[in-house]
């Protein structure tokens, strides 16, 4: 294996409109390292006999998407205490003829806040979630574990929420999506984690008038990269992080482990993945 060169990918299906190619690929010839990063769209019925042959290849890890992130976790032989605690997985790494799974979608949440508001303060009041998929999961968790003290979350469908308030527990407060444009009032973090106003999707039509400056706001759909609900809250002179940064920042532990160096998150991979 020392011989060859280390390759890794990312699987799902669909995966054709993957970024995370444009990004390792350019953190790869950026620091000069031989590695190629490769997205493939997995038949549902092949996952395991596909993980279990790729090392023999020469990959040493790949990202998961939809929709392997949960199904991941009964094929690993080995599994982080983050991606049991979150539920899903992100990323696998091949090593000693295993595979070990783990997610960085909370780290990547919370650095891109971190790095999108540098005086962000997780404790000084409530967070607003809207959405009860695989991301809620992830900032649900990471959430409280920056020291979110109430999380109030809302989903189209509240049973899925109902499910993620019986999992994390009594600091989440699941409201009906009716009242979704309340559950913003005192809160001082806002997170949109639904599909709702990405490009091709429905719009975020929720009620915005509880935004205001002392609110930091972000949204994890980045196709458009300013969606409606950042549009509004800048307006009303909220701090805005948009969700590009997960994207970016959820991917540098992972390049870590695979190529052997920690890539930069700068304005020149910022423009190579929007290329």
């Amino acid at each position: 294996m020392t011989n060859r060169i280390p390759l890794a990918g990312v699987i799902g299906s669909p995966i054709a409109h993957s970024k995370s190619p444009q990004l390792f690929g350019h953190w790869l010839r950026k620091n000069g390292l031989a590695g190629h990063y490769i997205p493939m769209d997995v038949p549902k019925d092949e996952l395991e006999t596909t993980l279990r042959h790729l090392p023999k290849l020469g990959f040493v890890g790949l990202n998961v998407t939809i929709p392997f992130k949960e199904k991941v976790l009964e094929i690993a032989d080995e599994i982080s205490d983050t991606a049991k605690t979150i539920g899903a997985a992100n990323t696998l790494t091949f090593s000693g003829g295993g595979i070990h799974a783990d997610n960085t979608d909370g780290y990547g949440f919370i650095e891109n806040l971190r790095s999108g508001a540098p005086d962000w303060d997780p404790s000084a009041g409530p967070a607003a979630v809207f959405g009860a998929g695989g991301a809620a999961r992830a900032v649900l968790s990471s959430l409280l574990d920056a020291g979110v003290p109430q999380i109030h979350l809302t989903n189209r469908t509240r049973a899925r929420a109902n499910q993620l308030q019986a999992e994390f527990g009594d600091k989440i407060t699941v409201h009906d999506w009716v009242q979704a444009g309340n559950i913003m009032d005192g809160c001082t973090t806002v997170v949109n984690t639904s599909s709702l106003g990405m490009t091709g999707k429905a719009e975020f039509r929720v009620p915005l008038d509880a935004l205001n400056s002392d609110m930091v706001v972000t949204d994890l759909v980045y196709s458009p990269l300013q969606t409606r609900l950042l549009r509004v809250a800048q307006e009303q002179g909220a701090t805005v992080v948009d969700g590009l940064g997960m994207l970016l920042h959820q991917a540098v532990p992972c390049f870590e482990r695979w190529f052997g160096m920690r890539p930069e998150v700068d304005e020149a991979t910022r423009a190579a993945v929007l290329r």
